[in-house]
Order: C-alpha cells, then structure tokens, then sequence
C-alpha cells in the first residue's frame, strides 16, 4: 500500500468513528499516554505497579483526584508535571486544546472538528463551538494566571520561589479542573483557616465547574435579566445549594471533635465553607473525611452524585439536570403539564434527556456498588461514597481507594471514566439511532405508584 492510499484508507477510517466515539477514543488514548510516562524511571521515587500507574492516569485524565498513592511523596517533579499536564487536558477536553493548536498554526477547522468540540463541550449544535473554544481558552488560562499568582503569594514566601511556585501551579490547575489532586498528604487540612487558600481554591473550583457556557454568558451580557435560562438556573442553583451544604455541614459538624468540634469558631466557619462547596466538583479536604458524621456523609454523597454545571471541567448529573428534575416534580405534583422557570417553558425533550441521564447514572452507580460489595471489605457507607466519588469525578475519599482490590480498581477506573465522558455519550455508541417511527401505537393507562 503506497502512502496517498494509506493515507485515504487512515482518512475513511477515521472517519467511521462517530463524534461521541471519537472523544470516548481520544481519552483514552489520553489515559494510555500518562500512564506509560508515569511509568517512567524517572517519574517516581519508589517502585509503582503498572496497575497504580493506570489508576493515577485515569484520575489525572478524567479530573477526579482519587488516589492509590501519594502524590507528593511517590511522584518525582517530572511525574508531578506530567499530572498537571493531564488534569489540564483532561479539565478542558481533548478537542478543545486540539482547536487550541489548530488556532497556533492557522489550520482549517472542518466540520468533523466542530462536530468533536460540540460532542466534548456538550453542546446542542456545532454553531458557535469555535468561538466558545477562543473563551474557553482564554478564561481558562487567564483565571488560573490570577489563581497561581494568589497562591503564589501566600506559598513562595513559605516554602522559596521554585517550590512555591510549583506547589501554586499544581493546585491553581488542579483546582479550577476540579481535580482533587494535592501535594500534600492530608491534602488541604493544613490550611483550614487560611483565607488566601480558601477563597482563592474555591473561587478556582466554583468558577471551573459552572461551566464555560455561563462564564461567557456572564462576560457578554453583565446583567442577570439578559442571560440566558441556563446561566440564570446555574448562577441562582449554585447559590442556594452552596448556601445549604455550608450551613448543614457547619451545623452537624459543629461538635464532633474529629472534624470541627475541636476548631475555634473562625476556622469552623472557614472549614464549613470549604467542605460545602468541594463536594460538588473539587475533592480537595481541609478536614478528615473518613471521620465526618452520617448525615454529613449522606449529604456529601447526594453533592457529589449532583455534580457541577454542563460544558464544564466537574461531573456528575449536572446541576441543571437536578434541577430540572425537581421542577418536574413539582410542576406534577400540581397537576401542570408544562415545567417552566424564571418566565420561560423547558422543552419536553430536555426533561426526557434530564430523566434518562439521571436514571442511566443511578444504575452504573448501583451495578458498581453492587459489585463492590462482592469483591472489597470496606463499609457499606464506605463504598458507596467511593463509588459516587468516582462518578462525579469529585475526588473525595472514605479511605477505601487506597485498599480496593484489583477488580475494585478497574471498576473505579470504568466510574471514573464513564463520568468524566458522560453516561449519555457511552450509550449513544453502544445504541444506533434511527428516524423517528411514523407507526402510532393505540394508547393505554399504566398505573404508577
């Protein structure tokens, strides 16, 4: 085979793949990439397993931050860079940095590009995907310039210029990926009344997990009358369930002596903030998660499993999908027929897509939690927070990670990376679509509850 024929064959070929298939595809030749770099000598300082190498690329890639060693202590600066280096790939997607290097050399973006980008930015249409791709960029690159300066501030004159700064990069980039990943061992907890690492993480996970979408919004239109229903349900829905999750954490952690119980009153606010907002999105601590109580546990869990906002670097079902949910709910308990908000009528088609994500993530986080329950000798508790961990690609640990067996280890890699990728696009490959059936069925009653 001559190489203009080779060349064909690689171009229909390619070609065959479906946009979905293609991001499912370019993650996790992502994923094979890191981990045969972290495999490197000289990317270590003690001897990894190919397996905790894998699972290290995998929560790197898909932004999680579960972990089965330490980072700080088993990565060398090279392995540690490599990690930023696939957090920031994995955080902004695959397609977008691919547009990113069209951009440098002044490429053609096609069609079959444009389609990649809509399938990996989530959106509805390939209109538009190139200029949000410029924002994408650019928020991106200048809200972590401004987070690394921040922390830059507070940590150079800690630790030197070279140790400081790098420890800045590494968390500015972890954080607004919503990446739990920290050079220290128990992660954040060493600043938990610090309010320089406290604003300046959150503010970076807050901002990367509303979505990139409503960052432009934001940026186009200045007031909230003007935005769209998105931006007004992600701006308004993260406001109110921030300010739950903070008052609820500070209120049943308030005594326990293991958590906040033994803080005074500033640091229990401080840490109160910190643990209401990461759930969703980051999975950074500033205290023991492995000692929180059972209802904070219970709260975390249903946090994580909501997730961040569409279009952005978190997971999970997404924020806006939650609630639509709710306003289903209501809208039937009042014997509506149209679910609306803020003035405007939500399509019927967002509701079914709303209920069918919801639903297809409640079984892949039953099956794995069922298979868990088989295969580890953690808590009942214990596995299911791993497990939602996972899913939401949050990052938050019961302690459990650490001791999973090897097939807990695939089934968490498979979580991590059906959440990170979306469970809708994994089965719009496994299922072909067809047109719409002209056939109408007579119809009949089914009776609920």
């Amino acid at each position: 085979m001559n190489k203009v024929n080779l060349k064909k064959y690689l171009k229909r070929s390619t070609r065959r793949f479906s946009p979905p298939m293609t991001v499912v595809f370019s993650f996790f030749t992502l994923i094979l990439i890191g981990t045969a770099l972290l495999k490197l000598p000289f990317a270590t300082t003690q001897t990894i397993s190919w397996l905790d190498t894998l699972f290290t690329a995998t929560s790197a890639v898909t932004v999680t931050g579960l972990i089965v060693v330490d980072t700080g202590t088993a990565f060398t600066l090279f392995g540690q860079t490599i990690i930023i280096m696939l957090m920031q790939l994995g955080g902004l997607g695959l397609m977008t940095s691919a547009v990113f290097i069209f951009f440098i050399f002044k490429r053609r973006i096609g069609m079959q590009q444009r389609d990649l980008v809509k399938e990996s930015l989530n959106q509805g249409s390939s209109g538009g995907v190139i200029r949000l791709v410029r924002h994408v960029l650019f928020f991106s690159l200048s809200i972590e310039l401004i987070g690394f300066t921040l922390l830059s501030i507070k940590w150079i004159p800690e630790f030197g210029v070279w140790k400081g700064a790098f420890y800045s990069l590494f968390h500015t980039v972890a954080a607004f990926n919503n990446a739990g990943f920290s050079l220290w061992a128990d992660n954040l907890s060493g600043y938990v009344g610090d309010p320089v690492v406290n604003l300046t993480i959150t503010s970076l996970f807050v901002l990367g997990g509303i979505g990139f979408t409503v960052l432009l919004d934001v940026w186009n239109k200045k007031k909230f009358k003007s935005l769209t229903l998105h931006s007004k349900v992600m701006i308004v829905g993260t406001l109110i369930i921030n300010a739950i999750a903070i008052i609820l954490i500070f209120v049943l952690e308030y005594s326990n002596p293991q958590t906040l119980g033994s803080l005074s009153l500033g640091d229990k606010a401080w840490s109160a903030y910190f643990q209401g907002l990461t759930p969703r999105t980051a999975g950074f601590n500033s205290i023991d998660i492995t000692a929180l109580t059972a209802p904070s546990m219970l709260l975390t869990i249903l946090l994580m499993f909501i997730g961040a906002g569409s279009a952005s670097t978190g997971s999970g079902i997404k924020l806006s999908t939650f609630i639509i949910l709710l306003l289903t709910t209501t809208t039937s308990l009042r014997g509506g027929e149209e679910v609306s908000l803020f003035g405007r009528r939500i399509r019927n088609s967002a509701v079914f897509r709303a209920l069918t994500l919801t639903t297809i993530s409640f079984l892949l986080v039953f099956i794995a939690i069922f298979i868990l329950t088989i295969t580890e000798n953690g808590s009942f508790i214990d596995i299911v927070f791993e497990v939602v961990s996972a899913f939401g690609t949050v990052g938050l640990s019961a302690g459990l990670t650490p001791e999973l067996s090897i097939i807990g280890r695939f089934v968490i890699m498979f979580v991590m990376f059906i959440g990170r990728i979306g469970p809708i696009t994994i089965v719009s490959i496994l299922i072909a679509r067809k047109g719409t059936s002209l056939i109408r069925y007579p119809q009949e009653d089914l009776f609920i509850g």
